[in-house]
């Protein structure tokens, strides 16, 4: 929690860890996809969430998304919607998007994105969710001992950096060897619920591009950790901080104990 992964995709089963809706999503998580699914002479927008958060229908909370096709549009996609393992309240989880409706939200947004790209975009976006979901899950345990945490609502902000991406930004420009300097290209905000306590919690999720696999698959970040909103959330993050820094430091003492050839 609050540095880096390695996470398996859809079409990879790969994992490592380091010392360190669209409810998508330093843990760092780095997600390397089998291939890309996206055109790499397409515009560099399209990377932030399509789903217009702020558009959503007051009965269930979801966004009012259109399901027919969109014009010139030439190939089929599938309307059926994906329900996550992220539960929305008592009774309900949520449900992704449709290829369909994902497709209408970047056609909405002026971002050209080959059709036939589309679900695989919607899996990746979905697999983000579902790994947000588990870091959160992990933060959570250390003060809420129930297993039923829910997602209460969320909240897109592209255009807002966090303070930890600022600070990022500006460790990668003083020291670019050792940090990356590029900016997020996406942030969620998602609040939380406890409901045994009635709590909720801001969670802030920053999108990072990461270098790319050997073989040019793309690898994206996700940047999980509570808001600095409270008292409870600093004390996590410092105690979270420490523990990672201290395993760092144990594991950079380790003596070596390779046994090598007299010369």
């Amino acid at each position: 929690m609050g540095q880096t992964a390695s996470l398996p995709t859809p079409a990879s089963t790969r994992t490592s860890e380091d010392a360190s809706g669209c409810p998508v999503p330093h843990k760092k998580a780095d997600i390397s996809p089998a291939a890309c699914p996206v055109a790499h002479n397409a515009p560099a927008k399209p990377t932030q969430c399509p789903i217009d958060h702020e558009g959503l229908n007051p009965l269930n909370q979801m966004p009012n998304l259109a399901q027919a096709p969109a014009p010139d549009q030439k190939i089929h996609l599938p309307t059926e919607r994906t329900e996550s393992s992220i539960p929305r309240d008592q009774s309900a989880n949520w449900d992704y998007p449709s290829p369909q409706q994902f497709y209408n939200a970047l056609v909405r947004k002026g971002w050209e994105t080959p059709e036939e790209h589309v679900e695989t975009m919607v899996e990746i976006h979905n697999f983000l969710n579902e790994r947000a979901w588990l870091e959160v899950i992990k933060w959570e345990k250390r003060q809420y001992e129930h297993d039923d945490l829910q997602l209460a609502r969320f909240k897109g902000r592209p255009g807002e950096m966090s303070p930890k991406a600022r600070l990022w930004m500006f460790a990668g420009w003083l020291l670019p060897s050792r940090f990356n300097s590029e900016a997020p290209f996406d942030r969620h905000d998602w609040i939380v619920r406890r409901p045994k306590t009635g709590e909720e919690v801001r969670y802030v999720i920053d999108y990072y591009s990461a270098p790319p696999e050997a073989d040019g698959s793309p690898v994206f970040s996700l940047d999980v950790r509570p808001a600095l909103d409270s008292l409870g959330s600093v004390k996590e993050r410092i105690a979270v901080a420490t523990e990672e820094a201290w395993a760092s430091f144990r594991h950079d003492q380790k003596p070596d104990h390779t046994v090598r050839e007299p010369k």
